[in-house]
């Protein structure tokens, strides 16, 4: 497996670099770049079991053909003063539709257990009746191969204050002992947001409830960690665009 990784591992990069490299073709003149930084969720987060500094945001820079976008995401205990969990993703993303990207690129985790590497293919778009969707599949270095899967909807209430129910759902191939993950369902996360848009809509204050839950083997190793198969948390935070 270790060999397939480094083969698809070779070719994301390639992909990567020739796609940097080309840019999209024009005619005569230079295309518009966009560039921002946008975290969905910068969040504390009181649980049953302990409380949690979380964010999930992501930079990028591109044109309406081809984006850079490097990925951050991580949960901090206030209990341990410690990170549980960070997780960062470099991505070449280009459009496949109006309504849908693809996208390529590289993972790297430092969980409580032995880091990962990955690499990572996926999609990121708008599906019908505007649910947000974003799939991705990633292959470790060690060969195992997992997916996720996650969705939002914002339901506006009025101009600027927004419902947002999120879920996320990761499954793996195979067990991965070291990092706490079982083949199967691991771990579904959903949450309930109410936003207030302020400041041009680039900041808005939120608070709501997260629960998360983990499953079959994943679940096992967690208990045998002496963590909680599930957690429900009160979250209060911001929503931030630049």
């Amino acid at each position: 497996m270790n060999s397939i990784y480094k083969k698809v591992m070779l070719s994301v990069s390639s992909v990567l670099g020739l796609t940097l490299a080309t840019g999209p073709a024009t005619a005569g003149e230079d295309p518009y770049v966009y560039y921002g930084i946008n975290f969905e969720q910068f969040e504390y987060r009181l649980g049953d079991e302990k409380d949690l500094l979380v964010w999930d945001g992501d930079a990028f820079v591109g044109t309406d053909e081809v984006k850079l976008r490097l990925r951050s995401s991580g949960d901090y205990s206030l209990d341990d003063s410690a990170f549980e969990a960070l997780e960062h993703q470099g991505l070449v993303q280009v459009p496949v539709s109006d309504f849908f990207d693809a996208k390529a690129g590289l993972r790297y985790d430092s969980p409580v257990g032995e880091n990962r590497g990955y690499a990572v293919l996926g999609f990121q778009g708008l599906a019908p009746q505007w649910f947000e969707v974003d799939g991705d599949v990633f292959l470790s270095e060690k060969g195992d191969l997992s997916a996720r899967l996650e969705v939002d909807y914002e339901l506006l209430l009025t101009n600027r204050l927004i419902l947002t129910p999120t879920a996320e759902i990761d499954v793996a191939f195979s067990d991965d002992e070291e990092i706490g993950v079982g083949s199967g369902l691991s771990s579904i996360e959903t949450g309930l947001r109410l936003s207030y848009d302020l400041v041009g809509r680039s900041i808005a204050p939120y608070v709501g409830v997260n629960y998360e839950r983990s499953f079959g083997q994943t679940r096992d190793y967690a208990r045998e960690d002496g963590e909680a198969a599930d957690d429900v948390a009160l979250v209060a935070g911001l929503r931030l665009l630049f």
